[in-house]
């Protein structure tokens, strides 16, 4: 993601092909046009998945190509697609790819967390969370991974003949695994938290493609 103010060199490293911009909106009514009319129609049975929940990615990469540029109200964002600039990103050894300002709903739910924060806090908190993924933690881990599934297993055996709502089903699989893995509960314990949290993933959702219009929030704390 590239802020608007620097979409100059964006042009340099895309050319002219992009979508259109639309004041204000950038690129964001189009996007949910597009998704609004996917998702209206039925899902034949396929692991192609992408051109379904990102229709407009899949789209402008057949007419745009592997880079472009889109925008998301007034602020740019970059698209790639090769391995070398995802690469160089990632790494970011001379620190010119910082992490762009995480929206304000967005701090006010989830803080200066590992999602949120950058610099010298994110460092430090990615630093904590890397001991949880050293091979020795992860293999101490398998016995755990394997009970809950033979616990979905079981459960799935008394549903012989009858459908099987899936996507919840490894829902709470990946909330049972959490909960054992990392804090020694279960799902059950720890439901209301979990619930918690698929409420803040709507919120989330619903809020991710509005529109933010720059200088805006000042002027609100003006009136107030």
């Amino acid at each position: 993601m590239v802020d608007s103010d620097s979409h100059s060199t964006c042009d340099e490293f895309t050319g002219d092909q992009r979508p259109s911009f639309r004041f204000i909106h950038g690129n964001t009514k189009e996007v949910l046009n597009m998704r609004t009319a996917t998702m209206s129609r039925p899902m034949d049975l396929s692991h192609n998945i992408f051109p379904r929940l990102q229709p407009h990615l899949h789209s402008w990469l057949d007419i745009y190509g592997k880079k472009f540029l889109t925008w998301n109200g007034p602020q740019a964002q970059l698209v790639i697609t090769e391995s070398e600039y995802a690469r160089e990103i990632l790494n970011d050894k001379e620190k010119i790819y910082p992490k762009v300002d995480a929206e304000g709903f967005l701090k006010k739910l989830f803080g200066d967390g590992l999602a949120t924060s950058k610099g010298e806090k994110w460092a430090k908190q990615r630093k904590l969370a890397n001991h949880a993924f050293y091979a020795e933690s992860l293999k101490n881990m398998v016995p755990a991974i394997i009970e809950s599934v033979e616990m979905m297993l079981e459960r799935w055996k008394h549903h012989e003949g009858k459908e099987i709502e899936v996507f919840e089903e490894f829902r709470v699989l990946t909330s049972e695994v959490i909960s054992r893995t990392a804090f020694g509960s279960s799902y059950l314990e720890g439901k209301v938290i979990f619930e918690m949290l698929m409420k803040m993933a709507v919120i989330v959702s619903k809020n991710r493609l509005k529109i933010r219009l720059p200088g805006l929030r000042y002027m609100n704390s003006f009136v107030d």
